[in-house]
Parts: C-alpha cells; structure tokens; sequence
C-alpha cells in the first residue's frame, strides 16, 4: 500500500458533531390548591371540636354535680324533718331560730343550682316525674287524677330527673255524683204581700 493511501487510512474520519438531546420542558405543576379554602376547612373542623370538646365537659360536670346532690338528699330530708319538728318550739327559742335561718340559707343554696322538688298537693299527676303508689278517695285538697299527698318527695336538678315522687293520687269514687244545687223553697224569702198584713191585721 502508498504511503498516501496509508496516512489518509490512519486519519480519523469527520466526526458528525454531537447534537445535544432537548432539554426537557418543565412539566406543567398540577393544578395549585386552594389554600384558602382549605384554610377555612380547618378552621371549621377547629371550631367543631372546640365545641364538642366544651359540651362534653359541662356534661361531665352536671352529671358530677347530680351524682352529688343525690347522695345529699337523704341529709337534706334529714334537715327538713328537724326544721319541722323545731316548729313545735316557741317562736322565741334559740334553737328554732337557727334551723330556721339554716333552712333558708339551704334553700336558697339549692334553689341557686337548680334543684327543686317536683311534687305539690293539688297539682296534676305526671308520669314523668310522679310515682303513683296509691289512690285517695274523696280529698278535700286535691281533685280528681291530682296529688292528694306526698309520700316521698322528688328532686329535679338543671332540668333532669334526680328522684321521681311518690305521691298519693286523688280518685272521685266510681259512680258518685256531685250533691245537686241546693233550690229555694217555694215562697221562701218572699215579702209578705198587702192582703197578708191585713188579715193579720
């Protein structure tokens, strides 16, 4: 082989040039979310537990505070009974003068919290919150299907039901009728006419 044919064999080609490969094109970020309003989302679901979380404890605190007053009953009808028995006292006494400012002063402590008794002579039965054990004929204080008397007296406290009362409930005999309106009698109260005073005259 020619010296010539030899060099131009050894010398490297032409070297297309190197294209460089496309330079990727950013993606399109997905749609922007709209914090604004996921921000009020939140703020709602926030405000929600708030609430839940602050009914749930006056919750737990009423049914602390009935727990409670349930256990106090027994005293406070223990303290009744002495204030009445203190009223067969002179008004004067000492010791009827302090169960009587003692038991205003736990009234109006009980009355401040909402506790209350639920049964008076005279007013009509409710189930919801009267125990009839009895019936009682012909009450001079109660009428029919009313509370003639208390037998033990029931509590409600904040709106519920602490004790249901065991009342006595008034009942017209079966059969009975109202006694008829009494009728003058016929000339009764009249004036005496003229012809009467003459003749006895």
């Amino acid at each position: 082989m020619a010296k010539g044919e030899q060099s131009r064999t050894t010398e490297a080609p032409d070297e297309a040039p190197v294209s460089k490969p496309p330079e990727a094109t950013p993606a399109v970020p997905p749609e922007t979310e709209d914090w604004e309003t996921r921000f009020k989302y939140l703020l709602a679901d926030f405000d929600n537990f708030r609430r839940r979380t602050e009914r749930d404890r006056a919750g737990a605190r009423l049914e602390a505070e009935a727990s409670l007053l349930r256990r106090l009953i027994p005293l406070v009808e223990g303290f009744q009974k002495a204030e009445g028995a203190g009223k067969s006292l002179p008004a004067s006494d000492p010791l009827r003068r302090g169960l009587e400012l003692l038991g205003r002063e736990v009234d109006a402590v009980l009355g401040s919290v909402g506790f209350a008794p639920v049964a008076h002579v005279g007013e009509p039965f409710r189930s919801e919150e009267h125990e009839a054990v009895g019936e009682a004929l012909n009450s001079t204080d109660a009428g029919d299907g009313e509370v003639a008397e208390i037998v033990q007296q029931g509590y409600r406290f904040q709106g519920g039901l602490l004790r249901p009362a065991k009342v006595l409930v008034a009942r017209a005999p079966k059969g009975e009728k109202p006694p008829p309106a009494p009728t003058a009698e016929p000339g009764a109260g009249d004036q005496p006419s003229s012809t009467d005073e003459e003749s006895s005259a």
